[in-house]
């Protein structure tokens, strides 16, 4: 049960990092390995912003690693927690949002609404600055409320 609440816990938790990281990294300092992603239309497969899928699962690895070979096995459940979010992110933001993969293309789902309308708000601006809803799960109310 405990090893359960350390994975949600480090799911949700995971939302705010993402916000952050988004503002301040992917809008910040890290904006020339996101600023592609804010470019109408996708010129290859792989875009330079999927450099962050590989950054982000390197702590989820090494936690993997050091939870297996020592006695502190709750590090894999924290591993767990954000590879999971990793997943959510990646169904939710590529496959879902952008369609980069076409597998949920007729979604009629008042959250996964809500959060498409967010993330549009987002890229209507496609510079580094001025932008909103940098969270990926959990967009502001007002979205939800457009769809309920």
């Amino acid at each position: 049960m405990l090893y359960a609440l350390i994975t949600l816990g480090v799911f949700i938790t995971m939302e705010g990092v993402t916000w952050c990281t988004h503002k301040y990294v992917m809008h910040g300092f890290g904006w020339f390995l996101h600023e592609d992603h804010h470019q109408p239309g996708y010129p290859t497969v792989f875009e330079k912003n999927d450099l962050f899928f590989v950054i982000f699962a390197i702590p989820s690895m090494l936690l993997f690693i050091f939870g297996s070979n020592t006695q502190y096995t709750f590090l894999i459940f924290i591993g767990l927690g954000i590879l999971l979010y990793g997943l959510a992110y990646f169904l939710i933001h590529d496959v879902l949002i952008h369609q980069r993969f076409k597998w949920f293309k007729n979604t009629n789902n008042w959250y996964l609404k809500a959060l498409r309308k967010g993330h549009k708000v987002h890229h209507k601006n496609m510079g580094k600055e001025d932008s909103q809803c940098f969270g990926m799960l959990f967009v502001p109310i007002k979205y939800f409320k457009e769809y309920l």
